[in-house]
């Protein structure tokens, strides 16, 4: 049963690929979906590019452990996302780019078009690696094939679909795995809080005596800092150029500010529901020695999600919350691919390699170093899952902190900073890089105990969010970021040419995008009817769930997680239908 959910789901990700791909013919359309996605779709891939299999494994682990301290990460995003709303999607939407890369060069010229073309992409593909590997834990735990083959085959999926389709592919499915998502972890939620008696008694049960900073600590303004930390590095992560790529598919400036208020809303209200399960697991099968799943070695706790799924969700309904898993990752990965290879086309192969390039060798070459970057973080996410001793949420925060941080500070200042030198681009981050080395490899428990005077060693859960969040964060906001201000100090003006790129930059996030295409009607239907079919159609299937040998509650939740599905695409549906209709009067205007 388990096995043929996942493997229907993998069909329905395939055939949005099969039925966007004749909006795939240029390189803005591959990319960039040509400008002309609706508010819903790209605030659905929005926010699933926050969110993947991670959220389940790693943070759930981190909630199952720690309480409540797990939620600030998750507020911390819907805070970037508030921000979106309130100024950096229009600004991202108005710099009028095929990739993030094209407004860094408009910024700061092409050199460093180059340097963050090969700062941006391990990153990407680290991230990328840590969400497959995520999925891969929670898979084999369901269905029993090794954490390798997991990562294998759903990286193929991915790959295929993402070349296939390109970024309609990749936005579309964002949308339906968000209301997959969404609907299979509140009837999750639901069940949690339905089989505790309410809220406060998983509350009470669930978490750590400390239960907002959680066990294992000696001092709670460590926690704090942590805390406060948090947040900075989840509004540099939600705001800057290089993850404009969320908002530059947008039809117009409205839609890619309503689509950061729909990010805004789901991350809002998911960062307090999603934990439900983890804490209800903590409560009632605190030893994770009874799980039975012994392949996972330290990161057994990772698994509690799952154990919630198969022991208190009824039958059939793991194979859902597995595609829920699915979906959240490969959201992410397949936006990682597709801005990847963007980046690589766009911003070093035509540039570089083959400036007169015509469009069908750029489009050709799009798709294989689409696959090339698959095999990429394929390869790199086996690797990780050999290292069943490391945290995946301490892994998922260092790589947050160290690897892209240092490149995120320039990438955002550069929209409010006009009078600096080209070369502080590149120089901040080699700045960055400097203090993530220190941080990384030079940095120790005796350094920090020494400075603060603490009487009391620092315990591993203390260092390990010192060394991952709190000691990065803070070394670049007195260091990197106060260096690429100091570059103002020699500034010097620049040249006619280069003037010219940075007030065409600074002029475009100032001006608004109006959708004037002529097609807008046709294309907008289109999307919300095939969209609305494919929902229709899986709330259909889900809805044959209810045969399957159940209580009657089981088969009610069945019914109702069905119900939810189909209202979503019938309403697109509808609204489909009135597009026609509106247009058609526009005619007869």
């Amino acid at each position: 049963m388990t096995a043929l959910i996942v493997v229907i789901y993998f069909a329905f990700l395939i055939a949005i690929g099969w039925f966007f791909r004749k909006f795939t013919n240029t390189m803005r359309n591959y990319f960039a979906g040509g400008g002309k996605l609706l508010w819903w779709m790209v605030g659905s891939t929005a926010f699933m590019t926050q969110f993947s299999a991670w959220t389940f494994t790693g943070a759930a682990g981190k909630a199952f452990t720690d309480g409540l301290a797990v939620v600030f990460i998750f507020l911390g995003n819907a805070v970037g996302y508030f921000f979106n709303y309130l100024f950096f999607a229009a600004k991202a939407r108005q710099m009028r780019v095929i990739t993030p890369i094209d407004g860094i060069r408009l910024r700061y010229g092409k050199l460093n078009e180059q340097v963050f073309t090969w700062a941006t992409v391990p990153s990407s593909i680290l991230q990328a690696a840590v969400w497959l590997n995520g999925l891969a834990i929670f898979g084999s735990a369901v269905t029993g094939v090794s954490v390798p083959a997991t990562i294998a085959i759903t990286g193929i999926v991915v790959v295929f679909m993402s070349v296939i389709g390109g970024s309609w592919a990749v936005v579309s499915s964002d949308f339906l795995q968000m209301v997959i998502i969404m609907s299979v972890t509140f009837i999750a939620s639901i069940v949690a809080i339905s089989k505790s008696g309410g809220v406060l008694p998983i509350l009470e049960k669930g978490l750590p005596e400390s239960a907002v900073a959680g066990q294992d600590v000696n001092y709670m303004f460590l926690f704090i800092a942590w805390a406060i930390t948090i947040f900075v590095k989840q509004f540099f992560s939600t705001n800057n150029m290089l993850d404009s790529y969320r908002y530059i598919t947008a039809k117009d400036t409205k839609n890619a500010r309503k689509a950061a208020l729909l990010a805004f809303g789901l991350m809002l209200i998911g960062s307090f529901f999603w934990f439900l399960p983890a804490w209800y697991v903590a409560a009632n099968y605190p030893d994770p020695s009874t799980w039975g799943i012994d392949t996972l070695g330290d990161n057994i706790k990772d698994a509690a999600y799952f154990v919630f799924v198969k022991n208190e969700l009824p039958s059939g309904m793991i194979g859902l919350m597995l595609g829920a898993m699915f979906a959240a990752t490969m959201s992410s990965m397949d936006s990682g691919l597709n801005k990847n290879s963007g980046i690589f086309v766009r911003n070093f192969y035509n540039p570089v390699l083959r400036k007169g390039a015509n469009e069908k060798e750029l489009m050709i070459v799009s798709k294989i170093a689409t696959v090339i970057f698959g095999v990429i973080i394929i390869s790199v996410a086996l690797l990780l899952s050999l290292l069943k001793q490391t945290s995946l949420f301490n892994v998922m925060m260092m790589i947050g902190t160290l690897v892209s941080f240092p490149i995120l500070i320039p990438a955002l200042l550069g929209y409010f900073v006009k009078k600096t030198p080209d070369w502080a681009g590149w120089a901040t981050v080699l700045v960055g890089v400097c203090v993530s080395t220190f941080v990384a490899f030079i940095a120790k428990p005796e350094m920090v105990q020494n400075i603060l005077g603490l009487s009391e060693p620092l315990t591993a859960r203390e260092w390990g969010d010192i060394k991952s969040v709190t000691l990065g964060i803070i070394l670049h906001s007195t260091i990197t970021i106060p260096f690429f201000f100091l570059t103002k100090l020699f500034y010097r003006g620049l040249s006619k040419e280069r003037q010219k790129e940075v007030d065409l930059f600074f002029n475009n996030i100032s001006t608004e995008v109006v959708a004037e295409h002529e097609d807008e009607a046709e294309v907008d239907r289109y999307q919300r009817k095939v969209l609305g079919k494919l929902i229709l159609l899986f709330g259909g299937l889900i809805l044959l769930l209810i045969l399957v040998p159940n209580s009657l509650s089981g088969r009610l939740l069945f019914g109702f997680l069905s119900a939810i599905i189909i209202s979503i695409g019938f309403a697109l549906v509808k609204s489909a239908n009135k597009t026609v209709v509106l247009a058609s009067n526009d005619i007869k205007k």
